[in-house]
């Protein structure tokens, strides 16, 4: 049975393989309109079965002693995480329930900003694949809340480094990464 770092060391080097690029020219253009050498699209990592499963064990261990009833972020990034993280929460004992938060609310039907089973007043995580200036992830934290849920932790799968964790901060305390940019480099570097 693998370790958590052992699993975190394997969960990078799939990343390293399937979701990372870097370019010198041309520059990638980020969701923020920023230029970068550099581009993490980690839905080949978090769409994958064993991407997902490392992910969902990893994340199951960042929040273990939190007091928390679900998980969910912005779609599409947020999906296929707080939906693993979910299935391993439920294989452990302890189910952490998914949800999902729209970038567009409906017109029709209940005009809900969030779908899934929670309810106003539970405490929940809001999830994100990669966070860059932040944006995403405070708007998901905002129609969260405005649902009336509250917000404990924020948890990426990646920090660029490129302020977002400051910013959200700002509206959270509480936020972690699986892997910095940094941590992601310095393997790709180890690996090479």
């Amino acid at each position: 049975m693998m370790t958590i770092e052992e699993k975190k060391k394997k969960l990078a080097d799939i990343i390293i393989e399937r979701s990372f690029k870097y370019s010198e020219d041309p520059p990638f253009t980020l969701a923020s309109g920023k230029k970068s050498n550099y581009y993490f699209n980690c839905k080949p990592t978090t769409l994958d079965p064993e991407g997902m499963n490392l992910i969902g064990e990893i994340i199951f261990d960042m929040l273990r002693k939190n007091d928390i009833t679900a998980a969910g972020g912005l779609t599409l990034g947020a999906d296929p995480i707080a939906n693993s993280l979910s299935v391993i929460s439920f294989q452990k004992g302890k189910p952490i329930k998914s949800f999902i938060v729209r970038k567009d609310v409906k017109e029709h039907g209940t005009k809900s900003a969030i779908e899934g089973n929670v309810l106003p007043g539970e405490k929940v995580v809001i999830i994100d694949d990669v966070i860059t200036t932040g944006a995403s992830t405070i708007m998901a934290i905002q129609r969260a809340r405005k649902t009336g849920l509250i917000v404990e932790k924020v948890v990426a799968l990646i920090d660029r480094e490129e302020g977002g964790r400051e910013n959200i901060l700002q509206h959270v305390s509480d936020i972690e990464a699986v892997f910095t940019r940094t941590e992601i480099m310095n393997r790709r570097v180890k690996t090479k």
